[in-house]
């Protein structure tokens, strides 16, 4: 390590921290293979971003990382996605102790197996600390001691044992894990305020959603039911600063309590899906200082997603009409796009033609989505061969009996594949 902790009696200095969480790296939506690096694109995407964030760290000095969470998109990531994460937590803690939370993502579903970050604890990686359980953390830096109380994700096959969980209905299921993490939190409060050194600022990093947050695409890749964690609960002056992840959006719960703790998610690095377009992602840069805490937002420079919803229903030239849009549009170069083209039919637009001209535009990715009006046509007339295969896809599952909501969200899923086969055959 470069770091050396040097001890002020029992005062500790303004400390600065990094806050990140959320890299999810694995997500491949929208990407493809690159042959020179080994791995999807969007990959190299989460990865880049990680890599703006540990830059502007050690640039800046830091001295303490608090990562909140979900490293990987699984519990069983692959062994070149452990090494690319590796390397970059390696190159932080050898100018900073860096905490690493346990997220969802991050924990397998049988609680006996290796959760995807335990390889730091298992090789005892210098200046690395896991925080796979609830407990304070006495972590040393260079401008004096933080305490810092992990709080990972709440799952209920490792807050409860068997006996609490056999023959328990859902909800009663779900009513003793909310005890449970109440008590811890409760527990690692108390801890806090009884620290051995006073001025030592204390931080809580914590993976779970707290009630009133605003929530976004990450409950999409949610694998079951998501505990919330009342707010009361961690506005609390025994913190100086609550880091939180699990959702994806940047926000600040308490960012009109004065005299309140910052309670903030720092966001994903990386925007996953359309449902996170527009949203600043990045981290945070705090200030800690016991009572005086300070923090502000740092953007990365994410792969942009942009939506285009495009009418030309009742035009001679449609396609011409989308080109237009399309050349009139600054900033589609790297970006993700979405084309939405209402329509009177799709055989009157040119897709190839569009998607040739978005190529050249530089764009990362295309998918387009048409909105045509369906014709009423009684069973037996019904032709398969002047359908689309979504029109087919969609007529299947609804004489399946598909309930319209997961009807739809089955055909955004064919229409990515379709649109990924279109994107591979050129």
């Amino acid at each position: 390590m470069l770091y050396e902790a040097t001890k002020q009696g029992n005062l500790t200095r303004m400390i600065r921290m990094a806050h990140f969480a959320d890299i999810h790296i694995g997500m491949e939506n929208y990407g493809k293979f690159d042959p020179e690096s080994g791995v999807n694109t969007r990959v190299r995407d989460f990865l880049r971003c990680m890599d703006e964030m540990v830059d502007y760290a050690i640039e800046n000095k830091v001295e303490l990382a608090v990562f909140a969470g979900d490293a990987f998109k699984n519990a069983q990531p692959n062994l070149t996605l452990q090494r690319e994460f590796a390397s970059r937590i390696l190159d932080l803690s050898a100018q900073c102790p860096v905490v690493l939370l346990l997220g969802n993502h991050d924990m397998p579903p049988n609680p006996i197996r290796a959760h995807s970050i335990e390889v730091f604890d298992t090789f005892r990686a210098a200046g690395v600390s896991v925080g796979n359980q609830y407990e304070i953390l006495d972590i040393q830096t260079v401008s004096g001691n933080v305490y810092v109380a992990t709080a990972p994700y709440p799952a209920g096959a490792r807050l409860l044992n068997t006996e609490q969980i056999q023959g328990k209905s859902p909800s009663a299921i779900d009513q003793a894990i909310a005890n449970q993490i109440l008590t811890l939190l409760r527990y690692l409060r108390d801890c806090a305020n009884v620290a051995a050194n006073p001025s030592a600022p204390r931080v809580l990093a914590g993976h779970f959603t707290v009630a009133g947050a605003s929530t976004g695409v990450e409950k999409t890749l949610m694998l079951g039911r998501d505990l919330e964690i009342p707010l009361s609960e961690l506005d609390d002056p025994a913190w100086d600063y609550v880091a939180l992840g699990h959702i994806h959006k940047h926000q600040n719960l308490t960012h009109n309590r004065p005299g309140s703790p910052p309670v903030v998610y720092s966001g994903s690095l990386e925007a996953i899906d359309f449902g996170e377009e527009g949203e600043p992602k990045g981290f945070c840069w705090v200030e800690l200082e016991r009572g005086q805490t300070t923090w502000r937002f740092r953007r990365v420079n994410n792969r942009p997603f942009i939506t285009l919803t495009i009418d030309v229903r009742g035009l001679l030239e449609p396609t011409d009409d989308v080109m237009m849009v399309i050349n009139a549009h600054d900033g589609l170069g790297g970006a993700i796009v979405r084309l939405i083209i209402s329509a009177d039919a799709q055989h009157n637009i040119d897709e190839k033609a569009i998607r040739t001209r978005l190529i050249l535009l530089g764009v990362s990715y295309c998918r387009i989505q048409f909105e045509v009006p369906h014709v009423s046509r009684s069973r037996l007339g019904e032709n398969p061969e002047t359908q689309t295969d979504l029109e087919l896809l969609s007529r299947y599952w609804t004489e399946k009996g598909i309930e319209p909501a997961k009807r739809d969200r089955l055909l955004e899923k064919a229409q990515r594949l379709i649109d990924d086969m279109k994107q591979v055959d050129g």
